[in-house]
C-alpha cells in the first residue's frame, strides 16, 4: 500500500514541473510488420485497464456505443474507440480502458495497450486538424530531441463523449444571474481550454453569465496574452485588473498546463491579484488539493453552468473584499 501511495503521489507531483504521464494504445490498422498508429490518453483519466469481457447490448444502442458491462456492480457504457477514430482493429477489440472523466465513468474498447510514458507538456502541440479529425486535441512527440521522432495522437475525450452522449448541461437554457456588474466595465475573463467542444460549452456559459471573454487554446497562449495585456496596462498606467477580471483555465493543455499557468500568474507581482479558477474534468481529491497548492482561487468540475457561476462569483467576491476590505466590512 505504501509503494502504491508513493506512486500516486509521484504522479500527482509531476504537475509541479509541467509534466504528465500518457498511456499509449493502438486502435487498429497497420500490419504484422508495421503496427497501427499510436494514440494516447492522460493516465489521470484511467481508473483501470481490464481484458475485454461480455458486453450486453441494450435496446436502441447504436455505434459507436457497443453496449454495457458490469464491473464490480457498476454498469458502464462501452464505446468502440476505433469506430470513433475511423480505424479497423486487426486483431479485434481486446482491452477496455475504464475512464473517469467529466463526472462520468465509461469504458473505451481498444485493440492493444502499449506502455506509459512520462512527458513534458512542451512536447505536446495543439493539433485540431490532424489525421484523427475532431477527436484529436494534440500531438505528443515521444522523442523531443530526435528529428522525425515518433508521434502520438492525444485523444480529446470531451469531444468523444460529446459525440457518443452529447453534453447538454451548459447548452440548455439555465436560470443563472448575470455577473457582469461584478467586473470593471471593459474587463474580460481570459479562458484557456484545448478541447473544441469544451471551448464551445465555456463560451456558452460565460455568455449566459454576461461575462465578456477572450478564449485561448493552450496555457502558453493564455500566458502570452496575459503578458501582452500586462505590458499594455503598464504603459497606460492602469492596473491589469481593469483589463482582466478573472482567469478560467483547464488543467490538461499542450505546451503549458493549467497548473503551470496558475503558478506563473500567482508568482508575478503584476498578475497575482487576478483570480484564477480551474475548470477541469480531472476530478478527485489529489487534483483538488494540488489546485489549492498552486494558489488557484477556485476549482469547478466540468460541465455545469450553475456551479461555474457560483465558483466565479465567489472568486470575484474575494477579489473585491481584498481590494476594499473596509467597504466589504460595511456591506457585510
Amino acid at each position: 500500500m505504501d509503494s502504491f501511495q508513493k506512486e500516486i503521489d509521484e504522479r500527482t507531483n509531476l504537475t509541479s514541473s509541467n509534466k504528465f504521464e500518457l498511456l499509449l494504445f493502438r486502435l487498429g490498422g497497420g500490419s504484422e510488420e508495421v503496427p497501427g498508429e499510436l494514440f494516447g490518453i492522460n493516465v489521470f483519466k484511467i481508473r483501470e485497464i481490464v481484458p475485454m469481457m461480455p458486453i450486453t447490448k441494450a435496446a436502441g444502442t447504436q455505434s459507436p456505443v457497443l453496449g454495457m458491462v458490469n464491473i464490480r456492480g457498476q454498469v458502464i457504457s462501452v464505446i468502440d474507440l476505433p469506430a470513433v477514430a475511423g480505424c479497423t482493429p486487426r486483431t479485434g477489440l481486446n482491452i477496455l480502458l475504464i475512464t473517469e472523466y467529466a463526472r462520468s465513468t465509461q469504458a473505451f474498447a481498444v485493440e492493444s495497450v502499449e506502455e506509459i510514458v512520462r512527458l513534458d507538456w512542451s512536447q505536446v502541440l495543439s493539433a485540431e486538424s490532424s489525421a484523427g479529425g475532431d477527436i484529436v486535441t494534440s500531438i505528443a512527440r515521444l522523442d523531443s530531441n530526435v528529428e522525425g521522432g515518433q508521434l502520438v495522437q492525444v485523444l480529446d475525450v470531451e469531444q468523444i463523449l460529446h459525440i457518443t452522449s452529447p453534453i447538454q448541461k451548459m447548452l440548455k437554457q439555465t436560470q443563472v444571474s448575470s455577473l457582469q456588474s461584478m467586473i470593471t466595465p471593459g474587463a474580460i475573463v481570459l479562458a484557456a481550454d484545448d478541447s473544441k467542444v469544451a471551448r464551445a460549452l465555456i463560451e456558452n456559459g460565460l455568455e449566459s453569465l454576461g461575462l465578456p471573454y477572450i478564449m485561448t487554446k493552450t496555457g502558453k497562449e493564455a500566458w502570452e496574452k496575459l503578458q501582452s495585456i500586462a505590458a499594455e496596462s503598464q504603459r497606460a498606467g492602469t492596473p491589469i485588473s481593469d483589463k482582466v477580471a478573472l482567469i478560467l483555465t483547464d488543467l490538461e493543455m499542450p505546451e503549458m498546463d493549467g497548473f503551470t499557468l496558475t503558478r506563473n500568474v500567482k508568482s508575478d507581482t503584476r498578475l497575482k491579484s487576478i483570480p484564477v479558477v480551474i475548470h477541469s474534468s480531472l476530478s478527485g481529491s489529489a487534483n483538488e488539493d494540488h489546485v489549492r497548492s498552486v494558489g488557484a482561487d477556485g476549482y469547478v468540475a466540468k460541465f455545469a453552468v450553475e456551479e461555474l457561476a457560483a465558483t466565479i462569483k465567489t472568486a470575484l467576491q474575494k477579489k473585491a473584499a481584498v481590494a476594499a476590505p473596509g467597504l466589504h466590512a460595511v456591506q457585510a
